[in-house]
């Protein structure tokens, strides 16, 4: 005998908790159903029999979907099917992560992800009115998720006024800065930072669903607080310990930005940077304008800073905004340059871009000659060359970092 082909009513009662309503799910659709956030953190899950696959026990032991479950999915393109509409989607089978046949639903209101709901059908054929009944669901599970969501909102909406204090350093006493965290549920204990990721094209509702969504599922970093401000999405982090924190802070910067450039096939550069981990919260202005820095001279110096996300490791470049001015005030100009200069001007050579490869690969002949495309021997000619017409000896450290610095000025 078929159900009714109504099945508004399937889902009216009234649950007390979404553990009661995940099991009316399974119990009507006849299979193992799992109700998930908007982050893949699992919410409730209905009971099931032995024959349920890998991806499913390792869900509910870890309270979280297998980050490569998740990639596979994106992967293969059903999030995004999920992400961008409310009907079900059949997903089949991916044996290399064990997973098992699907149909997955998202919960949104007003196109804003709540959660999800997948239903474990372990290959029994899937029907239409299968697809209605999880429809059905979604309204159902929908409303409990709303409930869960606005709390967090308030939570998240109530905290942006004191992360904005921390940002700016209106907020320095150690011990007032401990209570405020308390009031907000914030745990700022251990070693803190702020990351950063900049748009170059305008965020949309878009960028920041799915950056929201990175902040919680992309595993390595504990992200405390986020807010976007215009067209950067701001970061406060935590480590337990000091230990490895800024390779895996790094890291996790690069795979934010490749994967949310993946996602959403962004025809613009995402940039990221990260300052100083500090050992007290007050440092948080100090490590916001140091990741600030960070985006600037990556702006500046695209090429040479490509790979560079912390402040730690730009070396010579955190000076190269005073330089610029201490030599604008002094109307300072490097005596060695303008003469390689008007030299290359008169005799149509390259002696300055030569001398600029040879220190930007740290006087390696072989290094610098493949960057210029020229043989060894044309290059150790140009440099006799040089310091023919200049005098300058390059073999001082410090004349080679003077003229390094003076021609990175040139650059900005």
């Amino acid at each position: 005998m078929s159900h009714a082909v109504n099945h508004s009513g399937l889902f009216q009662l009234n649950f007390d908790s979404l553990e009661g309503l995940a099991d009316r799910i399974a119990e009507i659709m006849n299979c193992p159903i799992t109700i998930e956030d908007s982050n893949h953190h699992i919410i409730s899950y209905s009971s099931h029999e032995d024959s349920v696959d890998n991806v499913r026990v390792s869900t509910i032991i870890q309270r979280k979907v297998p980050e490569k479950v998740i990639n596979s999915l994106w992967k293969k393109g059903f999030m995004s099917k999920l992400f961008k509409d409310d009907k079900p989607v059949k997903i089949p089978a991916i044996p290399e992560v064990g997973l098992g046949d699907r149909i997955a639903i998202s919960v949104s209101k007003n196109n804003e992800i709540l959660g999800f709901i997948w239903a474990h059908t372990n290959g029994r054929e899937i029907t239409e009115e299968n697809y209605m009944m999880l429809t059905e669901a979604a309204k159902a599970v929908q409303k409990k998720l709303l409930k869960l969501q606005i709390k967090k909102q308030r939570m998240e909406e109530s905290y942006k006024e004191f992360f904005w204090q921390l940002l700016t350093g209106h907020l320095k006493d150690p011990t007032e800065i401990e209570q405020q965290a308390q009031k907000y549920g914030l745990y700022l204990n251990g070693y803190v930072a702020i990351a950063m990721i900049e748009f170059e094209e305008e965020v949309t509702e878009e960028i920041e669903k799915h950056s929201f969504y990175l902040t919680e599922t992309l595993r390595g970093v504990e992200v405390v607080c986020k807010v976007f401000d215009q067209n950067q999405f701001i970061l406060l982090v935590r480590f337990p310990s000091i230990k490895d924190s800024n390779k895996i802070l790094k890291e996790y910067v690069s795979n934010f930005t490749a994967k949310i450039e993946e996602r959403l096939k962004l025809h613009h550069n995402i940039s990221a940077a990260f300052g100083l981990i500090f050992e007290s919260p007050k440092y948080i202005k100090d490590s916001y304008n140091q990741a600030e820095r960070v985006l600037n001279a990556k702006s500046q110096f695209p090429n040479q800073l490509e790979k560079v996300f912390g402040y730690n490791e730009l070396g010579v470049y955190q000076f190269i905004d005073e330089l610029k001015e201490i030599r604008k005030q002094t109307n300072y100009k490097n005596d060695v340059i303008r003469t390689l200069k008007q030299y290359d001007a008169n005799h149509n050579t390259e002696l300055l871009k030569t001398l600029k490869a040879f220190l930007n690969c740290d006087s390696n002949v072989y290094k610098a000659a493949n960057v210029i495309h020229v043989h060894t021997n044309t290059l150790n000619y140009r440099l006799k060359r040089i310091t023919e017409l200049t005098d300058i000896d390059l073999k001082d450290p410090n004349q080679k970092v003077t003229l390094f610095l003076d021609l990175k000025l040139l650059e900005m």
